[in-house]
């Protein structure tokens, strides 16, 4: 390329560069909008009309008001507007075109080739474009005033369909759907906009709306609005991007919108009054348009970005996925019901263990594990035994012998330790079932609200098949209180002592096969030890259904004691004696140790001669049983190969295992009810409780109550200024900390019921999944309930009037429509939640209540920090900004007061006598920092809080969560 012609080109370069109000270049000249003139097009049209295109005078400097006295630059008649574009007659158009030298030929319609027929101009005098429309408004905003306090007009060229304008390319400019703006102050214009892929929208009665893309603005140098005055507004003009609004109600009145402009002058944009619309058109381009929605296409509104649509698409998909297993476990609940099961098959099932041993293992006494396996505890050492179906077994032996270690081996119960040997379940009929073991711990958990045939009823639904019915169960239930003597008792609450017929009951309703119980007769009398000892021998010997009954006894009484078939006496983790009860164990004693365990005394309780003689027993005591079960090994089971090759021979292999480090529990039955319908009972339960609880109930209307009264009155019709809308966001803060610091209540829920949800699971009655998903379900709605109270305050004085409200929402002068409202309600729950389960969290894996406690008012005084209230996000230092995203809090308040914001919220205030009327929004992002379209973003977020603490509690029960004694 030569050097002329790179120097022809960089002239043409800026030479196309040079044509302002976005005109378009045409060789050497400019192609101008409508209305503007000159070798730029910077030049505004003035007097004449727009018919007369480029041979148009243009003003000579300041361009006057419409209809301006100036010579010059006066309107003709029929013409209006600043600059006189807007006609206003008729016959203005027509006199126009006529005297224009354009007029069409005979074949030709002055609508356009397209049209082919004839017509009269008309003016169009509606906000309605047909083809292309001028328009003309005053520019009225106080803040603006304040600073600009000259007359402000802004005009505006909308072309629709430039092929039915009179002259294309004259009266009309650019393509279909565009828009040229430009502002005028004090007769110089300032700045000119243009957008594109506009699109008419009609569908509301009585307005008109233009919405348009691709934004674009240039501030004019060294005019007021851009350097000369006293505000520089270059940078914002020209940041002007992204979707432009033109409202207009076909009156006087419109709004020039977009989103920065929305943040400065309020979501109405910049507010246009006394409007003037006109379009010269064809009179059958009117008769012929639709009156649908028409132009290049476009959207209206906000937009959502793809990830907030991502976003919701993921929750959609979490809904329906939700929605997929409920109807799942409905099929299966249904499927479960219909199944035929026979609770009672009549195995007889009898109960064998050989060697059983369980050792603690020493803690290390290092940082590198390093421990002395001497230190090791033995609690259980190599313990054998037996018992048949309908025998009554009791464990004998001082605190500290091993009793309850060894039944909750024998009832499969998770142990911390290392067990070894083994525990069969032989079977009469070879039954490859597995055992359901009933266990009875030594201190039941119960809950205090229920009645004593509640809590037989709630074991009952969860402990029986599906396939029984309801009114079977309730008949079960009714039997056995008959049975156990406390039918008078069923509509009596169990109390916070305790109900011990209500729970050994609880351990024997579900028909086990075997019953082992660990001191059911602690903390009672006599009389009641006694009563309770004799069911359990009538149930030990049903003639129809026998079963063996173990149970571990601290100190029984002599009647007590002679109720057991046989005995088994253990000392310091081992066994003294083995075998019949009654008087045996005082005759084995005198045959076998004689001279080496004390003599028995004709007349003395048995039970408290063997506690004698366990309490201190000789070395040789425990050797001599040593050998007897050596020599009697086939009988009591000794681990041998040939008692294993019996034990199968006798039972099925099914119903054996072995016991070592983390083995499965044995005999561990499955759950009889399906997930579904353990929730339903659980929650129906946890539900029958709250009501009860009248103490919880009064004491949260009353906190509630409070607090209604102090927020509402705090905040107290906050105004509209500056501090005013500060002082909103202060009382959604407030909102949110009360949450955050409410929501311990739900750690130490679960705290409190942690040691039944895990009886529950372990007792084969309720899953822990299940469990946990109840207490989330009814402590969230608990939470709820309370926190709403909370907001809507219970002495309402007139709902009817916004202006006399009693709730601290409507006391707080917040948003008062219901879309507003119920977004604000929704974001509370959201967060609710989100909490809730990140103290369930915090509950599941801290076994220690006080430090998770602790940890949770920690993370609520980092909540406060980080949320945005007391210091703007954009000024924390990068090092620490990012600790902002890891706060529900921040996303709370946010949503709150981007939907606070988003209800058209105007600042109305003087600032060193200036008096400013802004959009709250902008406030809301000097301030704060919050994003003004960030609500649907925040609750994405929250969901994402939601989902992710929710994955983690469940993570944590199925990994740590567990029964371990």
């Amino acid at each position: 390329m030569s050097r002329l012609a790179a120097v022809l080109l960089l002239l043409g370069l800026v030479s196309a560069q040079s044509c302002s109000n976005y005109g378009l270049q045409n060789g050497s000249a400019c192609l101008c909008p409508t209305g503007f003139g000159g070798s730029d097009c910077a030049s505004p049209g003035c007097g004449g009309d727009i018919f007369q295109g480029s041979h148009r005078a243009l003003a000579p400097g300041t361009l006057p008001n419409a209809n301006a006295s100036d010579a010059s630059c006066s309107c003709e008649a029929g013409w209006g507007g600043t600059g006189c574009n807007v006609c206003q007659t008729s016959s203005a158009c027509q006199t126009a075109f006529s005297t224009s030298g354009n007029a069409p030929s005979s074949s030709q319609s002055i609508s356009g080739a397209q049209s082919g027929q004839n017509s009269t101009l008309t003016c169009n005098s509606a906000a309605r474009v047909y083809a292309a429309s001028q328009m003309s408004c005053q520019v009225l905003n106080p803040t603006l005033q304040a600073l600009y306090p000259l007359a402000a007009n802004l005009n505006i060229i909308r072309t629709l369909q430039p092929g039915f304008s009179p002259l294309p390319n004259t009266t009309s400019f650019g393509s279909a759907g565009t828009v040229f703006a430009q502002l005028f102050y004090a007769g110089v214009e300032q700045f000119y906009c243009l957008a594109d892929t506009c699109k008419q929208d009609l569908a509301t009665a009585g307005q008109t709306n233009w919405n348009c893309q691709n934004l674009k603005c240039t501030c004019i140098p060294k005019t007021q609005f851009c350097g000369a005055g006293v505000s520089d507004l270059t940078g914002t003009i020209n940041s002007l991007t992204g979707t432009l609004a033109i409202e207009c109600d076909n009156a006087t009145t419109c709004a020039f919108k977009q989103d920065t402009l929305d943040q400065l002058f309020g979501s109405g944009g910049i507010s246009l009054s006394g409007c003037m619309f006109g379009e010269c058109v064809a009179q059958s381009v009117i008769d012929t348009a639709s009156d649908t929605t028409t132009g290049s296409g476009g959207t209206t509104g906000a937009q959502l970005s793809g990830g907030v649509i991502g976003g919701l698409a993921v929750v959609g998909g979490l809904v329906l996925i939700a929605l997929a297993f409920l109807v799942f476990g409905l099929i299966r609940q249904r499927s479960a019901r219909r199944t035929k099961t026979d609770v009672a098959d009549g195995s007889r099932l009898a109960v064998e263990w050989s060697r059983v041993s369980y050792v603690v293992s020493a803690p290390s006494r290092s940082w590198f594990g390093g421990r002395a396996r001497e230190d090791d505890k033995v609690v259980l050492d190599a313990v054998s035994g037996r018992v048949a179906p309908g025998q009554m077994m009791a464990v004998l032996g001082p605190s500290g012998a091993g009793k309850t270690t060894l039944v909750e081996i024998l009832a499969g119960k998770a142990k911390s330790g290392t067990t070894s040997g083994r525990v069969a379940f032989p079977s009469a009929n070879n039954s490859t079932t597995a055992p359901r073991i009933g266990f009875v711990p030594q201190q039941d958990v119960l809950p205090p609200m229920l009645t004593v045939y509640e809590a037989l009823l709630f074991g009952a639904r969860l402990r029986l098949p599906e396939s029984v019915s309801d009114a079977e169960k309730r008949e079960r239930v009714e039997g056995i209180m008959q049975t156990l003597g406390i039918a008078p008792l069923r509509n009596v609450r169990i109390g916070w002592g305790g109900d011990v017929g209500g729970g050994k009951a609880r351990g024997i309703s579900g028909g086990p096969d075997v019953l082992i119980l660990d001191e059911p007769t602690s903390g009672l009398d006599s009389v009641s030890a006694s009563r309770v000892a004799k069911v359990l021998h009538a149930i030990a010997h049903d003639p129809e259904n026998p079963i063996p009954i173990i149970a571990s006894i601290h100190q029984p009484s002599s009647q007590l004691y002679q109720i057991f078939d046989s005995i088994l006496v253990m000392s310091h983790g081992r066994a003294l004696y083995s075998g019949p009860g009654g008087f045996a164990p005082a005759e084995y004693f005198a045959r076998e140790a004689s001279g080496v365990a004390p003599p028995y005394q004709q007349g003395y309780n048995v039970a408290d001669y063997l506690l004698e003689v366990a309490s201190e027993p000789p070395v040789a005591l425990f050797q001599l049983h040593s050998e007897k079960t050596a020599v009697h090994g086939q009988e009591e089971g000794d681990g041998s190969e040939q008692d294993t090759a019996s034990a199968e021979k006798r039972g099925s292999p099914a119903s054996q295992t072995t016991l070592a480090k983390a083995a499965p529990a044995p005999g561990r039955s499955k759950y009889a009810a399906t997930f579904l319908t353990q929730l339903e009972y659980l929650c129906g339960r946890e539900w029958k409780i709250l009501r009860r609880d009248k103490s919880l109930f009064f004491t949260h209307i009353a906190v509630s109550s409070v607090l209604g009264v102090f927020c509402g009155g705090l905040y107290f019709q906050t105004g509209i200024t500056i501090a005013g809308f500060q002082s909103r966001v202060g009382c959604l803060f407030f909102l949110g900390a009360l949450i955050a610091f409410s929501s311990l209540s739900a750690l130490y829920n679960v705290v409190e019921i942690r040691p039944a949800i895990l009886a529950r699971a372990s007792n084969g009655m309720a899953t822990l999944s299940a469990a946990v998903r109840c207490r989330a379900l009814t402590n969230h709605s608990n939470n709820n309930c309370f926190d709403y109270v909370s907001l809507q305050f219970l002495f309402y004085l007139n709902r009817r009037r916004a202006h006399r409200p009693g709730s601290t929402y409507w006391m707080a002068g917040l948003a008062h429509d219901p879309a507003h409202y119920f977004k604000f309600l929704f974001i509370l729950v959201l967060y609710t939640l989100a909490m809730t389960l990140f103290n369930f969290l915090l509950g599941t894996f801290f076994h220690n209540g006080g430090i998770a406690i602790l940890l949770s008012a920690l993370s609520a005084l980092y909540q406060m920090t980080f949320a945005g209230f007391f210091v703007h996000l954009n000024s924390i230092p990068p090092v620490l900004r990012w600790l902002q995203w890891l706060c529900p809090l921040k996303y709370c308040l946010e949503a709150l007061a981007v939907n606070e914001v988003g209800s058209g919220l105007m600042i109305e205030d003087t600032l060193s006598g200036v008096p400013v009327d802004v959009s709250a929004s902008l406030i809301m992002n000097l301030l704060f920092g919050f994003g003004s379209n960030n609500y649907y973003r925040d609750v994405l977020v929250l969901f994402a809080f939601i989902a992710g603490f929710g994955l983690g509690v469940i993570g944590i029960v199925w990994l740590r969560v567990r029964e371990r004694r």
